[in-house]
């Protein structure tokens, strides 16, 4: 969550299509890994401190799966069932609000709606009765000028797709 939401407020400058784009449109698969380079654009001191000086690069799952039967691999969609099957714990779904957070391991399944706003260093649970998140510290203020989100034109199918 800490990743994401710096990501936003940094890198994509509040731009929650163009994440989306990056984040989903922008690879044949999926992600095995998100590292640090989402962080492009943050403070330093902040980066600092989510990741404790360590530096690792996104990596795409391109490459990394092999069928069965030799056909390329497809994206899958993942829905209650196969995320369960999968051992998948949480996904996100990119709202222009903020991030919702899906749950396999919560009956309800359904979470909070992180605000992009969030502080990426609060605390989060995976506990509901602590879903009223405390923020430690104020906010940073982007070293660049912060316009509004993009409000949503309608939904877009690559909002409502779900991320390990």
């Amino acid at each position: 969550m800490p990743l994401l939401l710096t990501a936003f407020q940094y890198r994509f400058d509040r731009d929650v299509d163009a994440m989306a784009r990056h984040l989903i449109d922008g690879v044949t698969l999926g992600w095995y890994t998100l590292g640090t380079d989402l962080l492009d654009g943050a403070p330093p001191s902040l980066v600092t401190e989510l990741t404790g000086g360590t530096q690792f690069s996104s990596t795409p799952l391109d490459g990394f799966l092999i069928t069965t039967d030799g056909s390329p691999p497809t994206r899958n969609t993942i829905t209650p069932q196969s995320a369960v099957e999968q051992d998948f714990e949480w996904g996100y779904v990119l709202r222009p609000d903020g991030i919702e957070v899906i749950s396999v391991r919560i009956q309800a399944g359904w979470g909070p709606l992180v605000p992009w706003d969030t502080d990426p260093r609060t605390r989060f649970s995976d506990h509901p009765a602590h879903w009223a998140f405390e923020k430690p510290l104020p906010v940073i203020a982007p070293a660049h000028p912060v316009r509004p989100a993009k409000p949503a034109p309608g939904t877009a199918s690559r909002r409502n797709t779900t991320r390990r």
